[in-house]
């Protein structure tokens, strides 16, 4: 697993960088660099970090993004503005699984929140990375790009979302329901003999992923229910 480090260029707002420390937090990144931030240490950061105020207190301070990002074998420049001429650009998720696949120090480079990278610090990366957004208003806030690309490095190595585990219904189970339903059906003159009503109710559960065996129960018991009036 590569080290990831997210590298704040001249921000201007304390605000930005605590927040920019949350949404990493949040997403299990914690190395923090900032280059000639404006005004930093600064309560501000601080009450916006909330919860990470220990990746505030162990970011380092950079001269110059060179200083920043010397020691990454790559760096990713974050733009929202296209580039006449730039180095190879990609989309944030493309950037983040290329990013997770290297050996080594990676840095994704953020500008200042008003005029964002220079063409030198955009430069000093490899890839230049766009976050796709809507074309009428595609500029996000310094702090919302930091946990959107947050969020795509975690997301590709993040664990499948657990359900809850339940006991899945077997074959056996589903045919006494068929049954189940069956015996009502005939019993309240709902379905005629002969009829293709079986075949509709066995395409209906076959659209059900996975039906678990207490919800099997609860069907038979509403049709044992029934029956029983």
């Amino acid at each position: 697993m590569p080290r990831i480090r997210i590298v704040l260029c001249r921000p201007s707002h304390p605000g930005n960088i605590g927040a920019a420390a949350r949404a990493m937090k949040t997403m299990g990144l914690s190395d923090l660099r900032l280059v000639a931030p404006e005004r930093f240490p600064a309560p501000e950061a601080g009450w916006m970090a909330t919860n990470a105020v220990d990746v505030l207190a162990s970011a380092r301070i950079h001269n110059s993004l060179r200083e920043a990002i010397g020691d990454c074998v790559a760096a990713f420049a974050m733009s929202a503005r296209p580039r006449e001429w730039s180095p190879q650009v990609l989309d944030v998720r493309t950037a983040a699984a290329r990013a997770m696949s290297c050996d080594g120090d990676v840095a994704f480079v953020f500008g200042n929140e008003t005029a964002g990278l220079t063409n030198e610090e955009m430069f000093a990366c490899q890839f230049l990375v766009h976050i796709p957004a809507s074309a009428e208003f595609s500029s996000l806030n310094l702090a919302q790009a930091v946990q959107v690309t947050a969020y795509e490095l975690f997301m590709t190595n993040a664990p499948a979302v657990q359900g809850r585990s339940e006991k899945l219904a077997t074959v056996d189970d589903i045919e006494g329901l068929y049954a189940h339903l069956e015996q009502a059906a005939l019993s309240t003159g709902f379905m005629a003999p002969g009829s293709r009503l079986r075949e509709r109710w066995r395409r209906l559960f076959s659209r059900v992923p996975a039906l678990e065996r207490e919800e099997v129960n609860i069907l038979r018991g509403l049709l044992r229910a029934l029956l029983g009036k």
